[in-house]
């Protein structure tokens, strides 16, 4: 994951902390999330949490990889497009979840709609990709 400005502050602070949380992203993709999958969910998030730096980044990365522009486009109203799948469209509620931390949320069932499509490995991964950029997303957006 590329370094943004405010990681590097917090880098020049803490160096081993914030390298040791760039690492989880290697990990993660090497225990199965895919590359795709994880583009999506970073951009999302990144959309709610107006992380500006972070939507040009993932977006970028995103198309890099091969993801077109239509979906990407799309992708802040996936609820309403054909354009994504039954299994991304279960990530991403529960991305969502897990980032506006509604009281009101059915956890139980947003899991098990992700059951429905990924192995609980899988499930752990996204769940760590998610927690990652909101942590991401609030380091970028913390001003000092």
């Amino acid at each position: 994951m590329e370094l943004n400005t405010s990681a590097v502050v917090h880098e020049a602070r803490q160096p081993d902390l914030i390298q040791h949380l760039g690492q989880t992203h290697v990990l993660m993709a090497e225990k199965g999330l895919p590359r795709s999958l994880s583009h999506l969910i970073e951009l999302r998030i990144s959309q709610i949490n107006a992380c500006a730096y972070c939507v040009k980044m993932h977006s970028g990365d995103a198309r890099k990889d091969g993801e077109s522009s239509e979906r990407l486009d799309r992708l802040a109203a996936w609820r309403h497009m054909p354009d994504f799948t039954a299994a991304e469209k279960a990530a991403f509620a529960w991305a969502e979840a897990l980032t506006y931390l509604d009281r009101n949320t059915d956890f139980a069932a947003l899991r098990g709609e992700l059951r429905k499509h990924y192995t609980e490995e899988l499930i752990t991964l996204i769940t760590t990709c998610v927690s990652m950029i909101n942590l991401w997303n609030r380091v970028q957006i913390s001003k000092y």
